[in-house]
């Protein structure tokens, strides 16, 4: 048997129950052309969840025996347009606890391949710089695969190892930690004049590195 929800009004103006003649309503029904506020309606025991998140919303509606559509009337665009729904208290609480149990999840998921990328790039650079310390490998690793940085270690040529994008997050980290790269920019010295400037810094670094 298909259900049918009811529909649930927020009124635009003020309005009072037919039936109880309290007012004014925050939220009714309108059964045959009467104002009915929800605890005449029988459904002032449920509470309102915002419409936005689609799968709290799922789920409270999914464990809530009894739920109404709330919808408002948007006159520019002259339609209902909905608002959210009401929905059994104890069933909202479990719909949040569900999704809060997955959100966890998958920070926990995020967190082990960020972990990973990591551990990886960190190890391949020492695969190429066996002369590195491993602390430095270690910090220009995290540097390069800083979640949301836009970084090597976050594109795919970084997370395929790709030798080439690899040597350029070395480089990058001893430009600005090994030599005075950053101190030349503060003085306005334009950016190809610095690098061609610390080049030779940075190469003796590199060179060190890679002979092990």
């Amino acid at each position: 048997m298909d259900l049918v929800a009811p529909v649930v009004v927020e009124p635009l103006r003020r309005r009072r129950c037919a039936e109880c003649h309290q007012g004014p309503v925050e939220r009714m029904i309108v059964e045959f052309n009467q104002v009915i506020c929800l605890d005449c309606a029988d459904l002032g025991h449920l509470v309102f969840l915002r419409r936005g998140d689609t799968a709290l919303t799922r789920r409270a509606r999914e464990g809530s025996t009894l739920w109404a559509v709330v919808v408002r009337h948007n006159r520019r665009r002259t339609r209902y347009e909905r608002q959210g729904l009401l929905v059994e208290e104890e069933a909202l609480a479990r719909a949040e606890a569900a999704c809060l149990a997955d959100t966890e999840a998958r920070a926990r998921r995020r967190a082990r391949q960020d972990t990973e990328i990591t551990a990886a790039l960190a190890a391949e650079i020492l695969r190429l710089y066996p002369g590195c310390p491993a602390e430095r490998a270690d910090a220009i690793a995290a540097h390069a695969a800083a979640k949301g940085s836009g970084r090597v270690g976050r594109k795919a040529a970084g997370r395929a190892l790709d030798r080439d994008a690899v040597l350029a997050a070395v480089r990058a980290a001893v430009r600005h930690v090994d030599t005075d790269y950053d101190a030349l920019l503060m003085t306005g010295l334009p950016r190809s004049q610095a690098r061609a400037s610390v080049a030779p810094a940075i190469e003796a670094v590199l060179r060190s590195w890679r002979a092990g």
